[in-house]
């Protein structure tokens, strides 16, 4: 166990480090573990790093599931029912654009096969949850129906990618078919069950909510891997479906986080990294360019007229395209994906992973610095219902667990 140990603390280390560079240099977190990744498979190699150890591979895949999950959970249900026609339309767009352009350029530009470009056509149409939230909450947006319309936009955007991942690349069999009829039936019978569930036994120190919560995931995913698929597309699925029940227990979702962000995603975005192979960016700059410059302009060219077609001004209206425009947890995801199911080889993983690094930068920067719309901002002194709704469930938490 001297190795496990070691290594885990090398992990850690890495993960450490990586927050104080997120810190240091303003940027999101789950983007600075990529670099660490990067820089440590560049310097340690990933075979040293054990990348592919039973181990890190089980903590890395639960962590992109726990993502997927919250993502879908914290979609507010309420501001998705009163602005679904804008946050339906941009994110559709939004994956639609990039998803066929950057195929194209793939297959006609870059040569790729048919498979390896329509991954990287999935791989570069996300938009970064993560990127866009960390964005919100900076600038106190998630507050505003504006920066809620724009998160629901995201989730479209990325359902759309989960589906895609799953469906292009599944092979349709039996299988198949037991494993979605088996989904639709737990999207139908979670959102009655967990509620109820957790009103008679939530609450008590054993965490039974979270233990529930990775029963299902545990048992979709391990349903997906065996029919072929991607896990990360059920959990995706019951993150949406949970929303109502689980994204509005603020108490619970920070204890997922907590399990998530503190121990799981780090090593899944660190794993990410280490596979990135230097010499294939060095050899191949412009293929890396046309990627990132596909998707971007692709988004731009698809969200912004939506964006206008609903009354945005011009300043929001570039701000909400260039932030529908990054992109990293599930394009690093999809990438993952082709290059541990042999869809693509280590250099193509190469240029997209860091395209899709890429695209969680640039965008990002032009934004904040060029199109902040000001006018939106919450006044100072505001408290947001949802932030009140959180410190009283986390209240109520610790009474309800002092008591047990």
């Amino acid at each position: 166990m001297t190795e496990v140990w070691s290594l885990a603390a090398l992990w850690f280390a890495l993960a450490l480090g990586a927050v104080l560079l997120s810190i240091f240099l303003r940027i999101a977190n789950a983007l600075s573990e990529i670099l660490i990744g990067i820089a440590a498979g560049v310097l340690i190699g990933s075979a040293a790093l054990g990348s592919d150890a039973s181990w890190i591979k089980f903590l890395a895949g639960t962590g992109a599931i726990m993502l997927t999950f919250l993502a879908g959970a914290e979609l507010d249900p309420v501001v998705f029912r009163a602005k679904w026609k804008e946050a339906t339309a941009v994110g559709l767009v939004s994956f639609a654009a990039p998803f066929l352009v950057c195929a194209a350029a793939a297959f006609y530009l870059l040569h790729w096969d048919t498979q390896a470009s329509w991954l990287a056509g999935v791989a570069m149409s996300t938009t970064s949850v993560a990127v866009v939230y960390a964005v919100m909450l900076e600038f106190g947006f998630n507050r505003t129906d504006y920066g809620k319309t724009v998160l629901a936009a995201c989730f479209i955007t990325d359902l759309g990618t989960v589906l895609a991942l799953g469906f292009i690349f599944a092979p349709f069999t039996y299988k198949t078919l037991i494993f979605f009829g088996t989904a639709v039936a737990a999207c139908v019978f979670l959102p009655w069950f967990t509620p109820r569930f957790f009103r008679r036994y939530g609450g008590r120190p054993s965490e039974i909510e979270a233990k529930f919560l990775l029963l299902v995931l545990f048992g979709l995913g391990a349903l997906a891997a065996w029919a072929e698929s991607e896990p990360v597309l059920p959990a995706y699925v019951a993150g949406l479906v949970l929303a109502g029940s689980v994204g509005r227990d603020h108490a619970l979702i920070r204890r997922l986080r907590t399990l998530s962000l503190g121990l799981l995603t780090p090593i899944y975005f660190i794993r990410a990294g280490s596979y990135v192979s230097m010499p294939a960016l060095i050899a191949a700059p412009v293929a890396f360019l046309i990627l990132l410059l596909s998707k971007i302009a692709a988004k731009c060219a698809g969200v912004y007229p939506v964006t206008k077609l609903y009354g945005s001004p011009n300043k929001e209206a570039v701000y909400t395209t260039l932030l529908m425009s990054t992109g990293l947890t599930f394009g690093s995801i999809a990438a993952l994906f082709g290059l541990t199911h042999d869809i693509i080889d280590q250099a193509q993983y190469t240029l997209l992973i860091l395209a899709v690094i890429a695209s969680a930068v640039v965008p990002t920067m032009i934004a904040n610095a060029f199109y902040l719309p000001h006018h939106l901002l919450p006044k100072p002194g505001s408290v947001s219902v949802p932030a009140a709704q959180e410190q009283r469930s986390a209240t109520q938490s610790s009474h309800t667990k002092t008591g047990a």
